[in-house]
């Protein structure tokens, strides 16, 4: 296939996809630091959740504050719905100023070929050029039947231009045959394997016009719109939770006042013994204001400048009615 040549005048974007925990954030920041000085970015997060984490922990690194706008969509695919939240979400980057680059990255539970068909839609066919996208995996995911048969994970697979076989420290060459064997089994061209770590990739490598090709289909529909828990005023409790489902996974989230805060000792322990597919959190304690990532049995905390209030988001197969109760045993006493 010949690859049309890229348009200067319009804006490039980046889908960076993967299912749960395979390591797109990272992926995203590692691309940050990369950014020329003079260029603004803008970022587009998307999570299955309620609650809306990701932009928190994101902002925390001081490789998003220098001219980089992050916008957040919380609640489930931004493209159901018929892709009205992800075309506000659009209209809301691209009004507050143009950018030189724009990176979006859709939950792992999403549905990546829709936001795409959004992205080629005639709103945007002027605005926005499509380039390079990059699909993320965990080598060691695509052994859990679980993740390597869900659709959302082949389908991240069937619209990449490059793949990142991610945490190349942890896995094996079997692992990485395995991934090579998926990609000739459900992709229709062929597709450049980069094994990295920590989401580690050469800018250049995504500064080419996208080989996938749009197609004519329904919209996936949601549930009807309604006020989202990142949107809600806190209760007097000084706390809210939320609960998502779809497509075999569900998700709890909380966000908690700045006014309570948590013990940090309790907060890693509560953590640490978690068994589940992803949680994200960022937490106001009594040591300082950290951000952690969970994927499987891997814990990563850093520390972070600043946040408004303390969140977390989980998802599992299934949700356990303790977690808030332990949550709640975590917060400092009054």
């Amino acid at each position: 296939m010949v690859t049309p040549p890229s348009i200067p005048d319009r804006i490039p974007v980046n889908i960076i996809t993967g299912f749960l925990g395979s390591g797109k954030t990272s992926a995203v920041l590692n691309l940050l630091k990369q950014k020329p000085r003079d260029e603004h970015w803008a970022i587009l997060v998307n999570e299955f959740g309620e609650i809306g984490v990701d932009r928190s922990l994101m902002q925390g690194h001081t490789v998003t504050h220098d001219r980089v706008a992050i916008l957040e969509v919380p609640g489930g695919c931004m493209c159901c719905a018929a892709g009205l939240p992800m075309q506000m979400a659009l209209s809301q980057l691209l009004f507050l100023g143009r950018p030189d680059r724009l990176l979006i990255e859709p939950t792992g539970l999403g549905h990546p070929a829709e936001v795409l068909q959004t992205l080629y839609s005639d709103a945007y066919s002027e605005t926005l050029e499509v380039q390079s996208t990059v699909t993320l995996i965990d080598a060691r995911s695509v052994t859990n039947d679980r993740h390597a048969n869900h659709a959302s994970f082949i389908q991240q697979l069937r619209i990449a231009d490059l793949i990142l076989a991610n945490k190349k420290d942890l896995y094996s060459d079997t692992e990485l045959s395995l991934i090579e064997h998926l990609v000739q089994q459900h992709c229709d061209r062929d597709i450049a394997i980069y094994p990295t770590e920590q989401g580690k990739i050469d800018l250049a490598l995504i500064t080419q016009p996208t080989a996938w090709i749009p197609t004519i289909g329904k919209p996936h529909h949601a549930e009807p719109n309604y006020l989202l828990a990142a949107d809600r005023v806190l209760p007097d409790c000084g706390y809210i939770g939320a609960i998502n489902s779809t497509d075999g996974f569900e998700s709890v989230g909380w966000r908690f006042s700045a006014a309570k805060p948590f013990d940090y000792s309790k907060v890693f322990h509560f953590l640490k013994q978690l068994q589940v597919d992803r949680a994200k959190a960022v937490f106001i304690t009594d040591k300082g204001i950290y951000g952690y990532n969970l994927a499987g049995c891997t814990l990563s905390e850093i520390e972070i400048d600043d946040c408004a209030e303390s969140r977390i988001e989980i998802i599992a197969e299934h949700i356990e009615a303790e977690w808030e109760t332990a949550l709640l045993s975590c917060l400092l006493s009054d």
